[in-house]
């Protein structure tokens, strides 16, 4: 193997329910207490507010009666120790205190401001307390809670709401079900962000719990304890095979040879992107088979790419005339992985070279576009098994190669995503709000990079790019597991790259090719060091500074 393996094993997205069952395995069977599990929790928290927040000095915990209560608790005596000004909000009464949570109660040396009723907040005190404070920490119900919040809980979430103070959510901004996968809030408190501990559950990938940022903090259940049955995992942990740096020796034939197909008169651009994505993602060598008439256009993208001029037919496509004996076999030598689609038209003579240039090839295949569209046809058959197989639909194109609606597709993403890598063998790209990427082992990885400036027309031919040059480069001994965490962390890089593209500018300006310039920070992003947290969503302050 050229590359290391990934720092870290996989990080599997829990249920509530194995959340749970994760606490008793890390208590009873590896001996950890569960008070020490709460310390290691609220701990996490003051840590990364007194990272990420440091000019916020007044902060107020609110506090419900529960483990979530005691792990604001914990972090409150940790906050006031530094330094901070802590104020303690308990909904409730002492006495309703029971087991870690009263233990933690009692090392508390603030004396705590007891909300009961939702008479209490109309207090001037209170009223002066809530209006006066720099931050929230909400840590009125986790993960074992199922929504609506009622009585003074959600009356405080209105309070709160309506103020600009930054809040940051322990475990779950409160209001929300841990096992939620609807990306709208169902009503509770705003996060500006959200500290969680062991590992994500299903609310922290699927549901839009804040802008800011999602951290996933150990407090020591060991690897062995965490265990999870619906084959989620998350997309970011595959992104650290790119660390390691490449050996003192290293030459362009080791990082393989991509061949992008496409391109057709007036879709050029879409050709010129994904060949120059695969560069910048990494790859030895890119070449673009595109129709002689739009070369020049192509060949402008980067010095650095080469190019094979395509026999075309009268308007501007790829012909099935360059399917020539010795032609076809001249252009695919030496070649690590084919990317087909980018531009490419679906003129039925193109569709022609393309299904002969699918059966009669063997590297590697990324399929994207109208290649997609020729696939759905039912014309275009493929074969994981032989190969590795990429698709990267949207979710117009899953729904014609499933033959559905857009709606359906939506309205069942994960299934419908795994029925068709599982039957099909081959992995799905499914693109959306958390893109998911579906293996034909059943195993989805759910990714959390990207924004609402990438829907714009090329952010696929880019990602298609990337998804290439990572095949090439660490799929070289395609096992299903190498191919998997290439593809996975082509996804997550790509996201991240238009994540810190919006350092310097708004959503709405972003181009596609925005996030090509800003790959070379994506790639030598960690996750996990920066605090000790990993970061699902959002970079850290710290982070933001130093890229």
């Amino acid at each position: 193997m050229l590359f290391g393996p990934a720092e870290r094993p996989e990080m599997k997205i829990l249920t509530s329910s194995e959340m749970r069952e994760t606490d008793r395995l890390t208590t009873e069977q590896f001996g950890i207490p569960s008070v020490t599990l709460m310390e290691h929790a609220g701990s996490a928290v003051a840590r990364f507010v007194l990272r990420e927040f440091p000019g916020r000095n007044r902060v107020t915990v609110l506090c419900g009666k529960g483990n979530n209560g005691g792990d604001g608790l914990v972090a409150a005596r940790y906050l006031a120790d530094a330094g901070r000004a802590v104020t303690t909000v308990l909904l409730g009464a002492p006495a309703d205190l029971e087991g870690d949570v009263r233990v933690m109660f009692d090392r508390l040396s603030i004396q705590p401001v007891l909300v009961q009723d939702e008479v209490i907040l109309d207090d001037l005190p209170v009223r002066l307390l809530l209006e006066e404070t720099d931050l929230f920490l909400d840590a009125i119900v986790g993960t074992g809670f199922q929504p609506p919040l009622r009585g003074v809980a959600a009356k405080l979430a209105e309070r709160v709401n309506r103020l600009e103070t930054p809040v940051v959510a322990v475990d779950l901004p409160s209001g929300w079900a841990a096992d939620s996968r609807q990306p709208d809030s169902p009503g509770g408190f705003r996060a500006d962000a959200v500290v969680t501990f062991t590992a994500p559950k299903l609310a922290h990938l699927f549901g839009n719990l804040t802008r800011g940022g999602i951290v996933v903090a150990p407090i020591g259940s060991p690897d062995e304890a965490i265990q999870s049955a619906n084959k989620l995992t998350w997309a970011g942990t595959s992104a650290a095979i790119t660390h390691p740096p490449r050996i003192p020796d290293s030459n362009k034939g080791m990082f393989g040879h991509v061949l992008v197909v496409g391109g057709a008169r007036g879709t050029a651009g879409a050709a010129a992107m994904a060949s120059i994505a695969a560069l910048r993602a990494g790859a030895g060598l890119v070449t673009a088979a595109v129709p002689q008439s739009v070369l020049s256009t192509v060949a402008q993208a980067a010095l650095e790419l080469m190019t094979v001029p395509m026999l075309e037919g009268e308007n501007g496509e790829i012909s099935s005339a360059n399917l020539a004996p010795g032609r076809l076999g001249a252009i695919l030598e030496r070649i690590t992985v084919l990317a087909v689609g980018p531009g490419l038209g679906q003129h039925p003579d193109t569709e022609k070279f393309v299904l002969e240039l699918v059966s009669q090839t063997k590297q590697p295949l990324v399929l994207d576009a109208d290649a997609l569209n020729m696939l759905a046809k039912g014309r275009l058959r493929i074969d994981g098994r032989d190969r590795p197989i990429v698709i990267t639909p949207h979710p117009g194109e899953m729904a014609r190669l499933i033959g559905g609606s857009v709606k359906d597709v939506q309205a069942d993403r994960e299934n419908i995503a795994r029925q068709f890598a599982t039957t099909r063998n081959v992995t799905v790209v499914l693109k959306g709000w958390r893109t998911l990427i579906a293996h034909p082992d059943g195993g989805i990885a759910v990714n959390t990079t990207g924004n609402p400036g990438m829907a714009k027309g090329g952010s696929g031919d880019i990602l298609t790019g990337i998804v290439a040059a990572l095949l090439a480069q660490y799929a070289r001994e395609a096992t299903l597991n190498n191919v998997a965490k290439a593809v996975e962390a082509a996804v997550y890089i790509h996201g991240l790259a238009a994540d810190l593209a919006l350092r310097g500018q708004d959503e709405h300006a972003l181009l596609a090719t925005d996030t090509v310039s800003h790959l070379c920070n994506a790639f030598r992003y960690r996750s996990d060091d920066k605090g000790g947290y990993v970061w699902l969503q959002g970079i850290s302050r710290c982070q933001r500074a130093q890229t």
